[in-house]
């Protein structure tokens, strides 16, 4: 049966056919390419081909050895765990195996048809990318404002909009990391935020850093930005900021450079000047008490989603994440772009490999290149640290299905829908431009996450499809499970199944919508899975860059 997929022209940039278990998978990497409509042809096969030019399928239920897989004529000649590789025809040692219509690495070895294709037989050679600069930029069409979505929302006096009102206790250094948690830990255990049905919680933002530091470095400024992001972020309504007294982070230059002033909503302390560690325990239990009427006066109001800044992160990836539940968030972030609201992708050594497609997408030559320069900066810094960009995939993506770095970037772009590029910033950098935008970031979820949310991000949708179950306090954290097995096994931590695309029981288009939907919901203050259950209390990482000295 062969049919045209229409109604989804605005995210098409492409079109091809693609070989597949149903219609439900409609083939995503087409957005960077040129046309407006495509065919998929829908046949009983356990495999997905993504694209006619891939010389490899995913099997979507494990194949066994010797099992023929009549609509591409050939046999699985080794069994294929799910959600890995098969070869479609023979690949010759040094031969290109092309994925999505992408290289995603060379043959080590002679692979023939039928044969599972994986570490053993893959692996990264040199990349010789093209980068060619807005040729697919388009000027996002967004709706008027009077059909634009809307949710519940708190206006906060800078004229941001928090979809939480936390109370933040933020440490300037590890050594008043204990006080602030001991400050934290009274307000869960004690019930007296019972009498505060409008504040969401006490929550303390505590790391390892803050001294041992060069106060000019990089470090010292990723530090200070994000601190500075988590007093400002507007699901925070009120902050107390804690100190030794003799770090190299002091509040005072924190106050200064990040222009951030103490007040009725902003109050500071050192342990040292207020007189050892139970002495600031009791002190900033009595302020917290002072300053919980006015946040509990804060109330939830409609506003519109172009005030939504949404974290596009994915972890725990598997050979599904770039089928089901990435390209399913990029039309879920499509949408939000449509209704005037900003999309940040982050996770530059994930998109190594990958970056041409976004280079396309650049607004401006200017934008296209500061990417680049990133990705440079990051060359850098892994050689110097004695690494390289392709010591991905983890463990736990190759057991997965994904072999190399390029194709795990190739899935997890596709977070990014296909909207137009309008900035690129460095991490915990203050997001200002609407849109689709990228933060630069390290892979590391709860590190990229924490850059994401310093800069605005008051929602994050998370796509895994081994099982991360991280939450992001203040932030409310939405898990897309990338396959229907991961969310019959973890439904308490899922909030939604994306395995259906796979299996043919939905397109990217409904559970597009469905993600959207969700958004809302959630931002109107509907809560998350891993908010039922208290979690996102341990996983604020501030990028540590350069000596500890």
């Amino acid at each position: 049966m062969r049919r045209k997929i229409v109604g989804i022209e605005r995210l098409l940039l492409a079109g091809a056919s693609c070989h597949c278990c149903s219609s439900s998978v409609e083939a995503f990497w087409r957005t960077h390419l040129p046309t407006s409509l495509y065919s998929i042809t829908t046949t009983k096969s356990p495999l997905i081909r993504l694209n006619d030019s891939d010389n490899v399928a995913v099997a979507i239920v494990p194949v066994g050895a010797s099992t023929v897989l009549s609509d591409f004529s050939i046999s699985a000649r080794t069994p294929i765990p799910s959600g890995h590789k098969v070869a479609l025809k023979a690949i010759s040692a040094g031969e290109a195996v092309i994925k999505y219509g992408q290289v995603i690495g060379h043959a080590t070895q002679t692979i023939e048809a039928g044969d599972h294709v994986h570490s053993h037989n893959l692996a990264i050679s040199d990349l010789h990318l093209q980068h060619e600069f807005c040729v697919d930029a388009k000027a996002p069409e967004f709706l008027p404002e009077t059909e634009r979505a809307t949710f519940l929302g708190y206006e906060r006096s800078d004229g941001k909009v928090g979809t939480r009102n936390y109370f933040a206790i933020l440490s300037s250094v590890n050594c008043s990391a204990t006080v602030c948690q001991a400050i934290a830990r009274h307000f869960s255990s004690s019930g007296e935020l019972a009498m505060f049905p409008n504040v969401d919680g006490v929550a303390a933002f505590t790391h390892g850093g803050g001294c041992a530091m060069d106060g000019r470095g990089e470090g010292y400024m990723n530090l200070t930005r994000t601190m500075a992001g988590y007093a400002r972020h507007p699901n925070v309504g009120v902050v107390l900021m804690i100190g030794l007294g003799c770090e190299t982070n002091q509040i005072p230059a924190i106050l200064e450079t990040q222009s951030l002033t103490a007040g009725p909503t902003l109050r500071t302390m050192t342990i040292q000047g207020t007189g050892g560690t139970r002495k600031t325990i009791e002190a900033g239990i009595d302020a917290v008490r002072a300053m919980l009427p006015a946040l509990n006066a804060q109330q939830r109001s409609v506003q519109s989603a172009s005030e939504l800044v949404l974290a596009l992160e994915c972890g725990g990836s598997d050979g599904y994440s770039g089928i089901s539940a990435n390209p399913a968030l990029g039309y879920a972030s499509d949408l939000l772009v449509r209704h005037g609201g900003t999309a940040v992708l982050a996770e530059t050594p994930e998109i190594y490999g990958a970056e041409h497609l976004l280079t396309r997408r650049a607004a401006t030559p200017e934008i296209a290149q500061r990417l680049l320069d990133r990705i440079e900066w990051w060359r850098d810094y892994a050689a110097r640290n004695k690494g390289n960009l392709d010591n991905n995939p983890s463990h736990g993506n190759k057991a997965g299905g994904l072999t190399t770095i390029l194709e795990k970037s190739l899935g997890a772009v596709a977070k990014g829908g296909s909207a137009r590029l309008e900035a690129v910033y460095e991490y915990a950098e203050r997001i200002s431009k609407r849109g689709f935008v990228f933060m630069d970031t390290p892979g590391y979820d709860p590190v990229a996450v924490t850059g994401q949310i310093a800069g605005g991000c008051n929602m994050l949708c998370f796509t895994t499809g081994r099982g991360s179950t991280t939450g992001y306090k203040p932030v409310p954290c939405i898990k897309l499970a990338t396959n229907t097995p991961l969310y019959q096994r973890m439904p308490e931590d899922m909030d939604l199944n994306c395995g259906g695309i796979v299996t043919a029981e939905k397109t990217i288009e409904e559970i597009g919508n469905q993600i959207f939907n969700k958004i809302l919901a959630v931002a109107s203050g509907e809560q998350t899975c891993s908010e039922q259950y208290d979690y996102g209390n341990y996983e604020f990482v501030p990028w540590q860059v350069g000596a500890v000295m």
